[in-house]
């Protein structure tokens, strides 16, 4: 069975459909699926959603993207949300500079906020960072992150920041862009790092794989990233399920 472990599935794109497309999962090989939550409504809508299936968990937090009406009560929101029992992940959270807004020194501050919300209820984080490849790994290594462990989400970086993340005992995010032609920094990275610090994702609805690059994402996806991990890493597909499974269980502690 592969792990997805980061969807989602609470997006509009998937209105029409969900419900059907989410029961059909087991059948077509999709075991387990973590909903993560990126604003305070996808982190509420998350959590319903993994409440009400079987297979589905939950991550809940506050993309850098969306930090602008935060509040300290909403960091014990947070945290409160820790309890329940399909909850198993602050994030996504992090650092995105790609656009000028909201302004670095507040994303930094929400960052470490949630950082801190991670560390006192001891959940592992995932990480969201867009050309920000130093400050986060400064901050998140003046949080102790390596005491609170997680995975750096939708890797984009070189094989040297993949080696400081590995030293932390982070788990890497592989999905869809793995499949580009114009990813050969990542391909380098995943030939560098063992499968057992890789889980699968697709970040569906956005960025599916070639062959179906541009149009709606799913976890029905995932099999092209596994063949493409399987020819970069020299072993079957099978071997790349059975870890990367085994690897997405002990990143969210199931």
């Amino acid at each position: 069975m592969i792990f997805d472990t980061h969807a989602h599935y609470t997006d509009a794109r998937f209105d029409e459909d969900r419900e059907e497309l989410l029961a059909g999962m087991k059948a077509r090989g999709v075991g387990e699926i973590v909903e993560v939550g990126a604003s305070i409504q996808s982190t509420k809508d998350a959590v319903n959603l993994a409440e009400s299936h079987d297979n589905i968990y939950a991550a809940v937090g506050v993309h850098p993207e969306d930090i602008e009406r935060l509040t300290p009560e909403d960091m014990q929101w947070l945290a409160d949300l820790t309890h329940r029992d399909k909850v198993v992940a602050i994030g996504e959270i992090g650092l995105d500079y790609y656009y000028d807004e909201p302004g670095r020194d507040l994303q930094k501050k929400w960052f470490a906020r949630q950082l801190q919300v991670a560390a006192e209820t001891q959940m592992p984080v995932i990480i969201h960072s867009r050309d920000a490849a130093k400050d986060t790994l400064d901050m998140m290594k003046a949080a102790k992150a390596g005491d609170i462990g997680g995975v750096v989400h939708c890797f984009s970086y070189t094989r040297e920041m993949a080696r400081e993340y590995l030293n932390m005992g982070f788990f890497l995010g592989i999905g869809g862009v793995l499949t580009f032609n114009n990813a050969r920094k990542l391909k380098e990275v995943v030939e560098y790092i063992p499968l057992e610090s890789i889980v699968l994702e697709t970040d569906c609805p956005y960025l599916a794989p070639v062959p179906n690059r541009g149009k709606r994402n799913s976890s029905l996806n995932l099999p092209y990233v596994v063949e493409a991990v399987s020819q970069l890493k020299g072993v079957d597909p099978e071997t790349v399920v059975k870890v990367t499974w085994e690897n997405g269980k002990r990143l969210y502690r199931l």
